[in-house]
């Protein structure tokens, strides 16, 4: 384990900007940065980062958290894991104590997949300096005109004649033969026995958006037809294709400085134009372009420009991004090369300033692009029919009402057609659109309800009641509760201590609650359940709650309390006091309104209210138990029941009255 010491000088050091920065392109508004999430899709900004707070939040989503949870939810790493990226991003030494074994192995597992493949990577790296390497593997790279530099800065490397040679390394290396399998860098044969999956081939190494090396695709340098060209990584829990890119982690910066990416399709098409001296170009790995893969483009520029080869399979693949591409709502633009040459052989042959030229001057619009390759200056009515209808399907995926319409009149007075029979096709796609987007989030609703109706079936405390009867408590920050009924009153409670809690509360001297030594929030509401021996229900909201006090002992302040809740070690309390910690809205009239009246009334006013509602909301749930506990009793026991619930009665018409609410039939 990782000494306390070290994780507060970590979490102490990190600056949520600079964290979030190297995997987001941010934007400076006012004293936060914004951007589009990188956890879901969205077309406009909702995702903010406060330096101040140290914080990141989207509003879109609802993920929120420190630099520490921004690196285990976008870089799918462990406490541990995060703590140590961190570390190194900062030169921190992160030296752990020693920890259980099965800590160990947990802990180890993720980790020895990125260690095995970068172990991998050294190897195929170290190969292409051997006899056989330089021979073979350096040469082919050297015919593809690939400068020295260039092979060291994508990590080009070779895999050897043999099929065991990268096997009988990572064993004599001390790596488990699991980890060589799940990352796919070997097979078992048939005999149990296990052999290299990439061999006599030149290796490309793929990187994920941080750059660790996640994946390998590795090119056959035979002529033999019947050996397959590309052999690539499977996936694993380290990689997953549709949501990677070739060289994404060397084309980031500069995507976001020029605002627009290059997209092509192959290894060497990115090498040579980073080569040349274009350096915002990544491709797909060895797969069609993805909607993820898009999105993933979208967090860094709204604008793409697709190169792909000029044959009919490009130009179908063309078509295809282009749909992908305008529906995340971004601006594609479309280059065709000339005849027989693709990026990576037509960067060989020209200068940077030819080249760049050449993409500026011929560049399409996706509507200049679908009818030279569609239409081809064809005057048949029928082609000429199909060719509008497809092209107002296409306008159709363009989310901002604004874009289509001006892309409407221009291609209504481009190809004579009345603007309003493109609208109305536009308008019938979208529809069917819409109903199938709303049968998909009933369909998701409704496992969401029947995922709530079996946690209430089995939440403790209200034995017997049904689920219908219950108030649905969705979980929080992800962590489910095993008490929804008393969850809303609770989870008021616990934001006024986090968010409140060394604030002070100064009653008037005519209030029955008024002492001559102001009190703490958190003292306050402490000390109110402390006197009817209540603590709550829900064990995470407790753990929380216990942990605050812990801290308030330590003598740290309520932002040091907060920071360190949302880092804590054990996730479900990091991801709850997150959610609670961090605003959920942006300021809209009303809460504006409401935050004209001051601080200290709205906490004087609405904390004693809180834990009335809290003691009632207990007392209605005894109540209930009662009511339950009825049908199964005998005649003594009706008795004590009856005369309990009495006392109950009174006591619910007792709060209910100092809350304003009258008096409710129960």
């Amino acid at each position: 384990m990782i000494p306390k010491e070290t994780v507060d000088r970590i979490i102490d050091t990190a600056r949520i900007e600079e964290v979030v920065g190297d995997f987001v392109a941010l934007k400076r508004r006012g004293a936060n940065y914004i951007a589009c999430c990188p956890f879901h899709n969205e077309k406009t900004p909702s995702f903010s980062v406060s330096p101040a707070k140290g914080i990141y939040k989207c509003f879109g989503c609802g993920k929120s958290g420190t630099a520490v949870g921004f690196v285990m939810e976008h870089e799918n790493m462990s406490y541990v894991e995060a703590l140590k990226y961190l570390g190194a991003k900062y030169h921190i030494e992160v030296i752990e104590k020693e920890e259980s074994a099965e800590d160990l192995a947990k802990r180890q597992h993720g980790e020895s997949l990125m260690l095995v493949s970068d172990f991998a990577w050294k190897f195929f790296v170290g190969q292409l300096d051997t006899p056989q390497g330089r021979a073979v593997g350096y040469q082919y790279f050297k015919s593809r005109g690939l400068e020295d530099a260039t092979i060291e800065r994508f990590g080009l490397g070779w895999a050897p004649l043999g099929k065991d040679q990268l096997v009988k390394k990572a064993r004599e290396a001390g790596f488990k033969e699991e980890f060589l399998t799940e990352t796919g860098l070997a097979v078992k044969r048939d005999d149990g026995s296990l052999a290299d999956r990439f061999y006599d081939r030149v290796v490309f190494p793929i990187h994920s958006v941080s750059g660790r090396v996640v994946a390998f695709g590795c090119r056959t340098l035979r002529s033999d037809k019947t050996v397959a060209k590309y052999v690539n990584s499977p996936e694993s829990e380290i990689y997953i294709k549709s949501r990677t890119l070739y060289a994404l982690h060397l084309a980031k910066n500069e995507i976001a400085r020029q605002d627009r990416c290059i997209l092509v399709e192959g290894y060497l098409d990115v090498i040579s134009m980073h080569q040349l001296g274009i350096t915002n170009v990544v491709a797909s790995c060895g797969t069609s372009l993805t909607v993820e893969q898009v999105r993933l483009l979208h967090k860094f520029t709204d604008n793409i420009d697709i190169i792909y080869d000029g044959d009919s399979a490009g130009i179908h693949a063309s078509l295809r991004a282009i749909k992908l591409v305008l529906e995340d709502g971004m601006n594609p633009r479309i280059v065709l090369l000339p005849d027989d040459d693709d990026p990576d052989s037509y960067s060989r042959k020209h200068t940077l300033d030819e080249v760049r030229d050449f993409i500026s001057t011929h560049e399409q619009d996706f509507v200049d692009f679908m009818e030279a390759n569609i239409l081809a200056d064809s005057r048949d009515p029928l082609k000429m029919a199909g060719f509008i209808n497809e092209l107002a399907d296409t306008i159709a995926l363009i989310p901002d009402p604004v874009k289509r319409s001006v892309y409407v009149e221009s291609c209504a007075e481009r190809f004579n057609v009345a603007s309003s029979i493109l609208f109305g096709r536009i308008r019938q796609k979208r529809q069917e659109r819409l109903e199938t987007e709303r049968k998909r989030l009933e369909r998701e609703q409704s496992r969401q309800e029947d995922a709530l109706e079996l946690a209430a079936r089995s939440a403790e405390g209200i034995p017997g009641v049904q689920p219908q009867e219950q108030q649905k408590v969705p979980a929080v920050g992800g962590v489910v509760l095993n008490d929804p009924y008393l969850a809303p009153c609770e989870k008021d409670l616990l934001d006024f201590v986090l968010n409140s809690g060394s604030d002070l509360l100064e009653f008037d001297a005519d209030s029955d609650m008024y002492s001559a030594e102001p009190v703490t929030v958190a003292d306050f509401i402490d000390s109110a359940l402390a006197a009817d021996d209540e603590n709550f229900s829900n064990e995470i909201y407790y753990k929380i709650y216990e942990e605050y006090f812990t801290l308030v002992d330590e003598g740290l302040d309520q932002m040091h309390i907060q920071q360190r809740l949302m880092n804590s070690p054990d996730r479900d309390v990091a991801k709850v006091s997150s959610e609670l910690i961090i605003p959920k809205y942006t300021l809209t009239v009303s809460n504006y309104r409401n935050s004209m009246t001051s601080r200290q009334t709205v906490l004087v006013n609405f904390v004693p209210r809180a834990i009335l509602a809290y003691k009632a909301k207990r007392v209605e749930k005894q109540m209930r138990e009662c009511s339950l506990e009825l049908k199964n009793a005998d005649s003594e026991g009706v008795t004590a029941i009856l005369e309990r619930l009495k006392r109950l009665q009174v006591m619910n018409n007792a709060l209910n009255k100092r809350l304003g609410r009258g008096f409710e039939k129960k």
